[in-house]
């Protein structure tokens, strides 16, 4: 399969029923498939008239208690930043996958890592957060995409898929492991009819005094439970390793080819790869931190996820960073160069 096909297959498998995207490369394909599957299933597809239209689709669909979820790329996913604010506002589960092309503004098609900030610290308006889940290949693509759901409705909160446009059109093997719905809570706040209750209200203004106050306590508790219990991340001969290269996505797979490489040369080199970019595996990175470790982060941008490591890190080793924004990929002999410099 192709990385959004497997995209687009695992959501519908996840009992996803109602879906609204607009067109735009490199995710093309998530939304071609679901208008071909979605009738299938009894599910409802739209073509939006425009991202905005999409993401309050999303909206209205995940109020009334269905499976939602949208897709788009880096503007795309720009347009959608206000009607994210409001899902996540009104704790309305919903899954936004993100296949990243180069920016800012319109860019270019190709692969990019430009969208990190956009994803992790929020994006729009507001003191909120999303989990984040990077998928690095399609079995990837497959499994995280059947956890986001799960996710979202456990939390009650929107969860993002970020790829890139590698992994969205590449093609290999996976596993399409069954689905297992997990216990979850019930939706009593869903809007699904009150001839025999009192009206839900969904809703994100809350004018009352210390209402809102209140409310963003609520969220920064939900967000600490995610990092107590959500942090996912591999590890490849971190052990001894005296060079951690830290990477997600497409970067990651790029940076394991150089550490085989390296490894074979006698150099202690390994990688750490995040699969949540939030919450974010601090502890872990900062527990290898020490005197003779260095990192080196390797993305596809101009310094993002870079940040978060030194601040993982909290000045107990060396971070360096290697990247190259606008759509252009590194090869795995060019990060081995790069690190023979180091």
């Amino acid at each position: 399969m192709r990385g959004n096909d497997a995209i687009a297959e695992a959501a519908i498998r996840a009992e996803c029923r109602f879906y609204a995207g607009y067109p735009i490369t490199p995710q093309n394909e998530i939304p071609e498939y679901m208008s071909r599957r979605m009738p299938e299933v009894d599910g409802i597809f739209i073509q939006a008239e425009s991202e905005l239209a999409a993401i309050y689709m999303v909206y209205g669909a995940a109020a009334c208690g269905a499976r939602a979820m949208t897709s788009s790329s880096s503007p795309g996913i720009s347009l959608k930043q206000e009607g994210i604010s409001y899902l996540v506002a009104a704790e309305l589960p919903s899954v936004i996958v993100n296949i990243q092309r180069g920016g800012p503004g319109l860019g270019n098609i190709a692969a990019s890592q430009a969208d990190y900030f956009q994803a992790v610290k929020g994006g729009g308006h507001g003191d909120y957060r999303l989990l984040v889940y990077a998928p690095y290949n399609l079995q990837e693509c497959w499994d995280l995409t059947m956890l986001a759901f799960d996710k979202a409705d456990e939390y009650r909160n929107p969860v993002m898929i970020l790829g890139d446009a590698v992994v969205g059109q590449m093609m290999e093997p996976l596993a399409e492991t069954p689905y297992v719905r997990p216990e979850l809570p019930a939706k009593p706040w869903a809007l699904g009819g009150c001839k025999n209750r009192q009206p839900n209200v969904v809703k994100s203004l809350y004018m009352g005094a210390g209402d809102l106050e209140q409310r963003n306590y609520n969220f920064a508790a939900k967000y600490l439970k995610m990092k107590e219990t959500e942090v996912r991340y591999e590890e490849y001969m971190t052990d001894d390793a005296e060079l951690v290269l830290v990477a997600y996505g497409i970067s990651a797979r790029i940076a394991l080819s150089a550490v085989r490489r390296l490894r074979a040369e006698g150099v202690k080199a390994g990688l750490f790869r995040p699969i949540t970019l939030f919450p974010f595996p601090e502890k872990r990175i900062g527990d290898l931190a020490g005197a003779n470790k260095r990192f080196l982060c390797v993305e596809l941008n101009m310094g993002q996820m870079v940040e978060d490591v030194r601040l993982a890190v909290n000045g107990k080793a060396e971070v360096s960073f290697y990247g190259r924004p606008g759509g252009s990929l590194i090869t795995p002999e060019e990060l081995y160069d790069r690190i023979k410099q180091l």
